[in-house]
């Protein structure tokens, strides 16, 4: 889905409105007919503003009119503040007045059950007819501080308005989005853009962040997401932010996990719906916060510091205890605290003969009686070693008369000297202090684990504005799945077709077949049940293990098969697949799941039996590169042992990145004709062996 899909003159049209209509406007400044129209006069929006009631002839000081056709000129945005049971006339009047688009306040939707779904789904589709877009229904509206749109009820802007600013804040949840206004207000934050899309009829939480992207006057956005309907669409809205080098801060609630096909796949259970969701997140660049106070820490930071280009820091403290405390944070947080030169090290100890000038670099309490070792010290850190961020801490040294000079005139010098770091304080001062430094292009921060973790997040950025655009690497859909369970033998020999390796094996439908399978597979073989009906041969008793002769073979076959007549009578049986036993390596998982919001999903983890005990998975949502699939290997919790740990031989990653790739390959071909696909195990095998191989397989094809 391209930039194209998104209708951005209809949202110019409701975002940035020439002419606004409020629909039941009323004289009480306390009704939601009355609250738009007051803030719209008493906060001096510039364009016309037209009153619609057909009950009075003036409303706070406006001739109204009776109804939006009656207006005599164009009408841009249509604020709509009726009843559930009039939306459909003003639907009506709107669309023969050509108005372009619509906020819809009025309750009583999708959010009822299904009437008001059915209800929904028709408001839809005649705005769609008119070419009216709209936000809502069953939502609070929104603000533009810079142009002095207010196109809501929320009592929020009533307690004291939020100032303009370069930070876009889009929410589902109309509740948490005045919640949201008054921490920014509270917070200090500006805002380019306030907005909350309630039941989503027409223009979704994908659309507002689109539309920032290519917003001139928004630098930074925030998001909160409850769920999402069109997975295409928001990943849409995520590549235009990152192709604009716009941060995203997203805040998305719900951790709940995927049910469907579990039995029959460890696949889906382990690309869960918040894991399908971190995977989208991490592959577009966006930041996703899990607190509310990091969620307006992050955005704060991203719009007052530069992005840092890579992930060093320096750390100037004038507390050994605490620079100890940062360097374990900014371990954890893959930041890279490289040490000083000796040199540079040598010129600290001369200055301070007890400094501890290894990075972090503590300079003491000797700060006290020569303060121009602050600036000094830091110098002699950024020329050595041009760290991509700099965080000193000075503990309470921002509420110190004698200090603060000290302090802004190192801020000053070191924003002028390096532009392009990201610079950061952790020291306690008034907000007037924090808000002047803040000014300045440094963060400031009272807690040094809180100042970690947000340069952390920020450093991920790093490469936000030279990401590379969707993978167009894999192919295009080419292959029709029956709409079933496939049975093993089948299932590995679409995965085979197209490149993923699989074990030597072949079917066999009759005892005699079996023992010559093992001369023909050469060496030990396992025989398992074939039926696309049963999923897990184990449980029925259909497997049997190192067979090395033709007699043990037959008699195997015999009795795997009267098992599992036995446990599934209803069962068809194709007779068995004989495989070659495989020893050595890592037992390995990968699969691919139909995600019914983002679609297919990459999984891979560790096989056998540490699937489900230790839940360490990598994901991606297709389509993936070859880099992609490789660093799927090397971001595992457990890599150290596909690395070679303790003495072990390292496993061939590059045989795993390719086996990963031509599954995804083999779902980017199937298309929607593919419900699941599960290898357990991938056997990885050692390097000096060369290659991994599918040892058992699963391919469900979707239903229609």
């Amino acid at each position: 889905m391209q930039e194209s899909c998104f209708d951005f003159d209809g949202l110019d049209a409701l975002f940035a409105p020439q002419s606004i209509a409020v629909v039941g406007a009323s004289d009480s400044v306390e009704r939601i007919g009355g609250i738009p129209l007051d803030y719209l006069l008493r906060f001096g929006y510039a364009g016309r503003i037209h009153a619609v009631n057909p009950r009075s002839g003036h409303v706070q000081g406006l001739q109204t009119q009776a109804r939006l056709s009656d207006i005599a000129e164009p009408v841009d945005l249509a604020i709509v503040a009726v009843p559930q049971s009039q939306v459909a006339a003003v639907l009506e009047d709107a669309a023969a007045a050509r108005v372009r688009s619509m906020v819809l306040f009025s309750s009583g939707y999708a959010e009822t059950g299904e009437q008001g779904i059915s209800d929904q789904q028709a408001l839809s589709r005649r705005a769609s007819e008119a070419g009216i877009r709209l936000i809502g229904p069953n939502c609070l509206g929104f603000m533009r501080p810079g142009h002095n749109i207010y196109a809501t009820f929320s009592p929020a802007p009533k307690a004291g308005l939020v100032k303009p600013g370069r930070i876009g804040l889009i929410s589902q949840s109309g509740a948490f989005g005045a919640y949201a206004y008054s921490l920014a207000r509270e917070r200090g934050l500006g805002l380019s853009l306030w907005a909350t899309t309630g039941n989503e009829a027409d223009v979704q939480l994908a659309d507002g962040l689109a539309w920032l992207a290519r917003d001139p006057g928004t630098d930074v956005i925030m998001a909160y997401m409850e769920g999402c309907r069109d997975g295409a669409r928001l990943r849409a809205a995520l590549a235009l932010a990152r192709a604009h080098g716009k941060p995203v801060i997203m805040f998305k609630v719900g951790t709940s996990e995927l049910g469907a096909a579990a039995a029959a796949s460890h696949t889906a259970s382990l690309a869960g719906n918040n894991a399908v969701y971190d995977a989208v997140f991490r592959r577009y660049g966006v930041l996703r916060a899990h607190t509310i106070s990091d969620f307006f820490e992050l955005a704060a930071s991203a719009a007052i510091a530069p992005i840092p280009r890579n992930r060093s820091l320096g750390i100037l403290t004038v507390s050994g205890g605490v620079g100890a405390l940062m360097a374990d944070d900014a371990s954890a947080a893959g930041l890279d605290v490289q040490a000083l030169s000796d040199s540079a090290q040598q010129q600290l100890r001369e200055w301070v003969p007890f400094a501890a000038p290894r990075n972090p670099v503590d300079i003491t309490g000797q700060v006290t009686n020569d303060m121009s070792l602050l600036e000094r010290s830091a110098e002699v850190m950024m020329k050595d070693r041009n760290f991509a961020s700099w965080l000193g801490f000075f503990a309470a040294g921002g509420l110190s008369e004698g200090f603060w000079p000290v302090l802004r005139s190192l801020v000053e010098k070191m924003r002028s000297a390096h532009p392009q770091t990201l610079l950061a304080v952790c020291t306690l001062c008034s907000d007037a202090r924090r808000a002047e430094l803040e000014s300045l292009g440094c963060l400031v921060f009272s807690d040094p684990g809180t100042a970690i973790r947000c340069i952390g997040a920020l450093a991920s950025l790093g490469t936000l504005a030279d990401a590379a655009p969707e993978s167009a690497e894999n192919t295009l859909p080419t292959m029709q799945l029956p709409p079933h369970s496939l049975s093993e033998a089948d299932s590995m020999r679409w995965l085979a077709e197209s490149g993923v390796p699989v074990v030597p094996h072949q079917l066999v439908q009759t005892a005699q077949q079996a023992g010559e399978a093992v001369q023909a597979l050469g060496g030990a073989i396992a025989l398992k049940v074939a039926s696309a009906s049963i999923a897990h041969k184990s449980e029925v008793g259909g497997v049997a293990l190192n067979l090395r002769s033709a007699s043990d073979a037959s008699e195997a076959f015999a009795q795997i098969l009267a098992r599992a007549r036995q446990a599934r009578p209803d069962a068809q049986l194709d007779g068995a697949l004989a495989a070659r036993m495989v020893h050595g390596g890592v037992e390995c998982i990968a699969g691919v799941h139909r995600d019914p919001v983002f679609g297919p999903v990459l999984m891979f983890g560790l096989g056998g039996i540490h699937v489900e005990i230790l839940r360490d998975s990598a994901l991606r949502v297709l389509p993936v590169t070859r880099e992609d699939t490789r660093a799927m290997v090397r971001e595992l919790r457990a890599y150290p042992i596909l690395a070679g740990a303790r003495g072990k031989p390292p496993v061939d990653q590059e045989a795993l990145a390719d086996a990963l790739y031509a599954l995804a390959d083999f779902a980017q071909r199937a298309g929607d004709t593919l419900l699941s696909a599960e290898v357990n195990p991938l056997l990885a095998l050692p390097a000096d062996q060369g290659g991994c191989m599918a040892v058992d397989a699963l391919v469900i094809g979707a239903s229609t």
